[in-house]
């Protein structure tokens, strides 16, 4: 009969539709592993927002897998992972690059920003931001975003209400000689220690408090062992988003490209997201049962007065060091 197609071809087609919806997705030619040490907050957001725009703009070609809450180890093994190609990016505060670069460092300088968005604007000023991306360029590392995610608080297990009570305690810092110094001016003793082992340190009393930003007390859910988050404005946090210069040199020059250019891109986007989610961390930290707490201006007036100098103290014989110091306090006066 005419028009009608045989059974046989039928089912011959069908099973050519069959195996070809079961077969997989072309693979991508190259693999991007993205490292980071938090969860569910400004630089999360960033890597799920990369991993979007970078495999949409190079056609699948490039596959990125995001590694939250240090899957990839600890922060200073991210790093080297970086360095060695093993990693291909990794996101975090620049205080950890300090082994790459003393430079790194400045940013945890007390008293250095008037607030959050004089920070944002300080450290996305073109030229400062294109000579912090290429610091560590020579050591392997190439930076591709830098973002702000707020203030870096305390919280420690008996709580920090006056200025008087951060004597003799053990706080966790990141580990730059700032921060030491800062620590120390205080009447406490700061302990370097990655992000991923600041719950247990707490829990079994290595450690007395710490610093981080409030959604990283959230995120990590800390209120079951410290309550109080005290916030004195004094620093702020500065994350800086770095590639594997040996990985990007096995990239296909389109694609090199690509990387380095979107990570650009999406960190406007990235920053934005992070000013409107920080509004709601503190509520948030009270819901699981937490307080915010603000030291009373008296104590706030003696702290600064005591950080003030640690900026120029601690990097003065370091002519590098404080040059840069004093190349991102120019650019903070001027914003």
């Amino acid at each position: 009969m005419r028009g009608l197609v045989p059974i046989g071809a039928w089912c011959a087609a069908f099973a050519g539709l069959a195996m070809a919806a079961a077969l997989p997705a072309a693979a991508a030619e190259f693999t991007m592993k993205f490292g980071l040490a938090t969860i569910n907050e400004s630089q999360h957001e960033y890597a799920k927002m990369y991993k979007a725009a970078l495999e949409q703009a190079s056609g699948g070609r490039i596959e990125v897998q995001i590694f939250p809450a240090s899957q990839l180890g600890a922060i200073p093994r991210q790093i080297e992972g970086v360095q060695f190609g093993s990693i291909q990016a990794f996101l975090g505060p620049v205080d950890f690059f300090v082994g790459i670069d003393p430079r790194f460092g400045v940013f945890s300088a007390p008293m250095l920003f008037r607030d959050e968005a004089n920070t944002r604007a300080t450290i996305h000023d073109p030229k400062l931001e294109e000579e912090m991306l290429g610091l560590a360029e020579t050591k392997g590392l190439v930076g591709m975003a830098t973002l702000t995610p707020g203030t870096s608080n305390y919280a420690a297990k008996r709580p920090l209400m006056r200025l008087a009570d951060f004597q003799g305690k053990k706080l966790r810092i990141n580990g730059t000689e700032l921060e030491k110094a800062k620590m120390a001016k205080l009447g406490a003793t700061g302990i370097a220690m990655s992000l991923s082992e600041v719950t247990p340190a707490l829990d079994q009393g290595v450690i007395d408090g710490t610093i981080s930003g409030t959604a990283v007390f959230v995120s990590m859910k800390m209120n079951n062992l410290v309550k109080v988050i005290t916030v004195t404005n004094d620093t702020m946090l500065v994350t800086i988003a770095m590639v594997s210069k040996r990985w990007l040199d096995g990239l296909p020059p389109d694609l090199r490209k690509l990387v380095i250019e979107t990570g650009l891109n999406v960190q406007p986007k990235a920053q934005d997201w992070e000013i409107e989610f920080d509004k709601g961390m503190a509520q948030q930290w009270k819901s699981l049962g937490g307080e915010m707490h603000a030291l009373p201006p008296e104590d706030l007036a003696k702290m600064k007065a005591l950080l003030a100098p640690v900026g120029d103290e601690v990097t003065k014989g370091q002519p590098a060091v404080h040059a840069m110091l004093e190349k991102v306090r120019a650019v903070a006066a001027k914003n």
